[in-house]
């Protein structure tokens, strides 16, 4: 397969053409000196690239876990940017076949990162054809079918694999033992997110009142992605509807245009929680079942709104399905059944 039609290439400036992508990126930072939040992991990463630069060494092959939008992605872009190398993009869906992931291979430069998102997403045959080139710089080509095929090895220049998931126990132990680096990204905390607004505000070139800082701080479900987001639609808010100031008053009424709550649940979790409470009686009811109920798929329900509902105490799961907590009653204003503090201790 041509190695365009993998999802694969060399990163560039954003374009014009796609405003939120572009934004999104302007706010990344390029060094991990600019890097907020993930103190350990920062700083791992730092003692192993000057490391390796002093030896004039490429750097063991990392791999970064954890949920989605904590920085995984930019760390990639750091550990590239840091080295002086560039890097080429794929993910774990795209790459279906051996051969798709050999055409990758195959067409990198010396010292070159290789960031594969979603890691854990590599198809099996992809998998096998990957420990070989992480370990010993190589790839077996197979030339032909059946008894007259022919493998032939291609040496590889040395390069740097950086895997990002977010399921790190999906992947199997022979790929992960590849990585001589692994870090784990953890939520942040609200005075982490402030520092995070407070540096986007200034990249974006508005004035962010520290009450308002604070307010989508607490809002932004311990993650900068979502963050960076919502101080964007407050700043359209102030922009469109207000005088321009991102003071609290325009950070609230922002947040309430766009149905994010004190908790910072969104649609999709209020939706969740309701169907659960209100339909299903505070649970237990299985995944498929909740999905079908708020229309939705039931990965995304599984990956983007479970985890912040049971990471808030508001949804459980046990063996028999997912169940609603005190605490999710309360939030919806609704009166808990008899009994359910005394099931939840």
């Amino acid at each position: 397969m041509a190695e365009e039609e993998i999802t694969t290439e060399r990163i560039v400036e954003p374009g014009a053409e796609d405003v939120e992508r572009a934004a999104e990126a302007a706010l990344r930072p390029r060094r991990l000196s600019e890097f907020v939040g993930q103190r350990v992991v920062r700083d791992q990463l730092e003692l192993m690239l000057h490391a390796a630069m002093g030896r004039g060494r490429t750097p063991d092959h990392v791999l970064l876990s954890g949920p989605p939008g904590l920085g995984k992605t930019t760390l990639a872009m750091i550990i590239a940017g840091e080295l002086g190398a560039s890097m080429r993009v794929t993910s774990g869906p795209a790459i279906q076949h051996a051969g798709d992931l050999a055409a990758v291979l195959s067409s990198l430069e010396e010292s070159e990162v290789l960031f594969i998102d979603e890691i854990h997403r590599l198809a099996r045959p992809a998998e096998e054809l990957l420990y070989v080139a992480m370990e010993d710089f190589r790839v077996d080509v197979v030339v032909g079918k059946g008894a007259g095929a022919n493998a032939i090895g291609l040496s590889l220049p040395p390069f740097t694999v950086v895997g990002a998931t977010t399921r790190a126990g999906l992947l199997p132990a022979p790929l992960r033992d590849r990585f001589g680096f692994t870090g784990h990204l953890d939520f942040y905390d609200e005075e982490e997110l402030r520092r995070v607004l407070s540096r986007s505000a200034g990249l974006l070139g508005v004035e962010l009142h520290g009450e308002a800082a604070g307010e989508i701080a607490a809002r932004s479900r311990g993650t900068p992605r979502i963050a960076n987001r919502l101080l964007r639609r407050v700043r359209d808010w102030a922009q469109v509807r207000g005088d321009g100031t991102l003071d609290l008053i325009a950070a609230r009424a922002a947040l309430t245009v766009y149905e994010v709550d004190d908790l910072g649940l969104d649609r999709l979790d209020r939706s969740v929680l309701t169907a659960l409470c209100s339909r299903f009686g505070g649970g237990p009811v299985g995944l498929t079942t909740l999905a079908v109920a708020v229309g939705e798929e039931p990965e995304t329900v599984e990956t983007v709104a479970e985890p912040f509902l049971v990471r808030e105490g508001l949804m459980g799961r046990t063996p028999r399905g997912r169940v609603a907590t005190p605490r999710a009653w309360s939030h919806l204003g609704l009166e808990p059944p008899a009994g359910l503090d005394t099931l939840f201790g």
